[in-house]
């Protein structure tokens, strides 16, 4: 099994972070906010983007755990609460400074315009598949815009 670990500590690094987890798909019920440890995770079926470039004819989702540490504060938009089963799609991460500082906001961008932000101390965080592969016939597609 070709597991993918990643671990972000600067801007770069979320980037990366964000391209592998760009149309993830969960549920609310699978988000975790431990505020007493400033620990933010969500377990995901990502989509399996590097199998996908490599011209394959079927596509792969895979069970990954993203953590993101060092969180003060967390606020969403958009986003159901109280329903643990919504399902939704995560289209990108991007992380705001706060002035010079390596504190900022870590947003995490989802489809229909609903978004979490994650106010952190500095960006720290870590992104493991959990589990094996599962084929979809499916491959996700965006509009040009």
């Amino acid at each position: 099994m070709d597991s993918l670990k990643l671990m972000a500590l600067d801007a770069d690094d979320l980037a990366v972070v964000s391209a592998h987890l760009q149309d993830a798909v969960f549920k609310v019920g699978d988000i975790t906010w431990d505020a007493r440890h400033g620990v933010f995770t969500i377990a995901l079926n990502r989509f399996v983007w590097e199998k996908a470039a490599e011209g394959r004819k079927g596509f792969q989702r895979r069970r990954t755990l993203v953590a993101f540490k060092r969180v003060q504060a967390v606020r969403s938009i958009g986003i159901d609460q109280s329903n643990h089963d919504a399902v939704l799609c995560l289209l990108a991460i991007r992380f705001t400074p706060k002035e010079d500082g390596p504190d900022g906001t870590i947003e995490l961008l989802m489809s229909g315009a609903a978004s979490i932000a994650l106010d952190v101390e500095c960006i720290e965080s870590q992104l493991a598949d959990t589990g094996a592969t599962w084929e979809t016939g499916l491959k996700p597609s965006h509009p040009a815009g």
